[in-house]
């Protein structure tokens, strides 16, 4: 039996139509500005992200979550340039005017008003933020919550409409500095400070989510709860019945690894797995 979240007016289902959820992750190429952009290439940029946006779609994916995960090595959020909201919000545009399914913002590393202004203009349903409450050591430095300036900023530029999916304990960092404060009172944090849905992930990006460590946040809130890193067609049966939704990437590219490209070919074949477990909309 599915152990979902039983929140009245789950957000999830508001947004998708249902629970259960595949969101696959546009990992976009550098933006300018950032050390790995090579100059006067957006245009190939805009195409690579385009590109994996419509293979995506084409094998089934309920949405996705748009993100510049070419910037590499990430920034705080206030160091984050104007090019880079500027960059996201035209592949954002370009994508929206291909499909209709839900999409997603993620400015890393946890830009979180960067990420609601594009959501805004460009029609976004959601925003991921990694560290929406307390704070947290990053391979960026030192990165606290941005709750109270997201919520604030949200409300000014009139985006209520847009979601927060904020992630807790969440993966890249060290929760030292909260060691105090176990893995349900952090997901009861990210509660308190008005997130809409939960996000569980792995150690980094490609590892797998524990089973425990998600059954203790499924039990610690009835928000949504997904999981954000690590899926795979080998996991799914596992982890899908315990939550309102999977976020995945790595595993739907050539290699399975996650700067190559999305095949169309393993969208398919992993939605022919969920479409088998998941129960009809």
């Amino acid at each position: 039996m599915s152990q979902t979240s039983s929140k009245e007016n789950n957000i999830i289902k508001k947004i998708f139509g249902r629970t259960q959820v595949i969101i696959g992750v546009v990992h976009c190429p550098p933006m300018p500005g950032s050390p790995r952009y090579k100059r006067d290439d957006f245009k190939i940029s805009i195409d690579k992200a385009v590109d994996d946006a419509d293979n995506y779609v084409a094998g089934g994916v309920d949405g996705l979550i748009i993100e510049n995960h070419g910037d590499i090595p990430f920034v705080k959020p206030g160091d984050i340039g104007y090019e880079v909201a500027a960059g996201l919000a035209v592949i954002t545009d370009r994508i929206r005017q291909r499909t209709d399914i839900p999409l997603g913002i993620n400015v890393l590393a946890n830009a979180a008003r960067p990420a609601l202004a594009i959501a805004k203009t460009a029609g976004a349903a959601f925003v991921r933020v990694n560290q929406w409450a307390n704070a947290y050591v990053a391979n960026e430095g030192f990165i606290e919550g941005e709750a109270a300036s997201a919520l604030r900023y949200r409300a000014a530029i009139a985006a209520e409409d847009v979601a927060i999916f904020a992630d807790a304990h969440v993966k890249h960092g060290s929760h030292a500095i909260v060691a105090d404060r176990s893995v349900t009172e952090l997901v009861r944090d990210v509660a308190f400070f008005d997130a809409d849905a939960v996000i569980c992930t792995g150690q980094r990006t490609g590892d797998a989510a524990a089973l425990d460590e998600i059954q203790t946040m499924r039990d610690a809130t009835n928000l949504p709860l997904l999981v954000g890193s690590g899926v795979t067609p080998d996991n799914v049966g596992s982890m899908l019945p315990l939550l309102d939704g999977l976020i995945i990437a790595s595993a739907l590219k050539s290699g399975g690894v996650w700067w190559n490209p999305v095949e169309r070919g393993r969208v398919e074949a992993f939605m022919n797995k969920v479409h088998a477990i998941r129960p009809a909309a």
